[in-house]
């Protein structure tokens, strides 16, 4: 099947391509050339998983190259859906590139099939990696509205300022949809840990990052919502968040080691 990652890989790049075109043209027939070309690459994604689900008989969510196909799919699959709703040429654009940088990474690991590791081997992985990464995505939009809004507020004007208010909304709603579902992942993470090792929490690097995020985003949600911050600050805690998600996600995997050591 690597025509098949080949072809969507080439999708999502020619998608990026017009999606940076767009951001100085404005066309409408090359928003939605965008939107087809990202909701087509991201359907033969979908086939990928449930293919290689067959093929391997388990869930494909074991290693690296596993985990960032199922990222990269996810992510645009998150925005697709918010495309539903807002109509942001930024975020098309930065979605296309952060997923083709996923993929293009991901391609440097091997893809072969290879036999779940024992710890691996129980019901919960699917729900577990899955309530996880959709949490991680929705985290990943929230760093992409998080980031254009600070470029867009830097040029006054009434359009400036309509974007701002759109990303900004765009950045708060994805950043709690991740936080239900990390919430999610990380109590099916300790029960599922408690029926394999005998205890709900550890202390394992990833569990202690993955709660270092938790609180991250739960200190965001709070400024955002109780104490009304919004703009630069919020943008900010998002971008701080979002780097947390990626050291808890990549970094812990090769800096530090633990139970979740067979993630490399």
């Amino acid at each position: 099947m690597t025509f098949l990652f080949d072809l969507l890989l080439c999708c999502y790049a020619a998608g990026l391509l017009l999606a940076v075109i767009n951001l100085f043209s404005r066309r409408q027939y090359l928003d939605a050339a965008v939107n087809v070309l990202l909701g087509a690459a991201n359907a033969m994604q979908f086939g990928y998983i449930v293919w290689r689900w067959i093929e391997a008989g388990r869930p494909p969510f074991s290693n690296m190259f596993e985990s960032l196909f199922l990222f990269a799919w996810a992510t645009a699959f998150i925005y697709l859906v918010l495309r539903l709703r807002l109509r942001i040429p930024f975020l098309s654009a930065a979605v296309a590139l952060m997923v083709t940088v996923i993929l293009v990474y991901a391609s440097s690991y091997e893809s072969h099939i290879e036999p779940l590791v024992p710890a691996l081997r129980s019901n919960w992985l699917t729900f577990h990696v899955l309530t996880c990464f959709l949490g991680y995505s929705g985290f990943a939009i929230s760093f992409i509205a998080a980031v254009a809004y600070l470029v867009v507020i830097r040029r006054p004007g009434p359009s400036a300022e309509q974007s701002g208010f759109m990303l900004e909304n765009a950045m708060s709603r994805t950043a709690a949809f991740g936080f239900i579902f990390l919430t999610i992942g990380i109590i099916s993470g300790s029960v599922w840990a408690n029926s394999a090792w005998g205890t709900y929490w550890s202390w394992d690097p990833k569990e202690t990052w993955s709660l270092i995020t938790w609180f991250i985003y739960a200190a965001f949600l709070h400024c955002r919502y109780m104490r009304g911050w919004s703009g630069r600050r919020a943008a900010w805690i998002s971008i701080v968040g979002f780097l947390s998600v990626l050291f808890t996600y990549i970094g812990v995997n090769f800096l530090l080691s633990g139970l979740h050591s067979y993630a490399k």
